[in-house]
């Protein structure tokens, strides 16, 4: 991190009283005071950086904790919904994963009517507590057919599921696709094929942040 810190006027007088004392007068002033001047104003220097670091940290620190406060209360509300929905919470470090049951049927990526309530009831979650948050739809298939397929399809699936997120009210700005296809580490078991065979695979998590990322930023799907 970056940060500018301003001299003080003592530090900016010192060095130019030191400066004209080397200049003027050098042989008047003994080696061991001019070094322990010198020391000196080092010393106030030093805690001149300190301070506006600490200043830095401070701010950011508030920052960040504003973040976390306004994520926790997003988690406790969608935690809420598992009494009427089989979601699962997992609170990360500056985000939110919601495992939500909105699942495909084989080889598709139309948005089941079953799964509607869960992405209604969300954005109404987002709406009302954070509205700017960052929100990513993650795509994922079953093993069935080549893994360029499935990254395509899981895709689909994360762009439907943002489309209609839209619908309902959350703005497209703050909302991402991407595709893990048919991602070993992220599969929920090995079942696959048509039918309901596999179709805890087929389907999209959604994963908050607590800030938006820059403008055109791409996504990678590295995990």
């Amino acid at each position: 991190m970056n940060v500018k810190v301003s001299m003080s006027r003592s530090a900016l007088a010192g060095s130019a009283a030191l400066m004209m004392l080397v200049s003027t007068g050098c042989a008047r002033v003994k080696p061991d005071e001019l070094s322990a001047q010198l020391a000196e104003l080092r010393a106030e220097m030093r805690d001149e950086y300190q301070q506006g670091d600490q200043r830095v940290a401070t701010d950011l620190g508030g920052r960040i904790d504003a973040v976390d406060s306004r994520l926790d209360a997003v988690a406790d509300e969608l935690n809420a919904l598992s009494d009427e929905f089989d979601v699962t919470v997992t609170r990360l470090e500056g985000a939110i994963r919601f495992n939500a049951p909105v699942f495909f049927t084989f080889d598709d990526a139309t948005i089941r009517p079953e799964d509607q309530a869960v992405l209604d009831r969300f954005a109404d979650v987002i709406e009302s507590y954070y509205p700017e948050v960052a929100i990513t739809a993650e795509g994922f298939t079953d093993s069935s057919g080549s893994a360029a397929y499935n990254k395509a399809l899981g895709k689909r699936r994360a762009d439907a599921v943002v489309a209609y997120l839209a619908t309902q009210g959350l703005d497209q700005g703050q909302l991402r696709a991407v595709s893990y296809g048919e991602m070993t580490e992220r599969m929920m078991d090995e079942q696959r094929g048509p039918g309901e065979a596999g179709v805890r695979n087929r389907r999209v998590v959604l994963v908050i942040d607590g800030t938006l990322p820059p403008a055109n930023t791409e996504l990678t799907t590295n995990n």
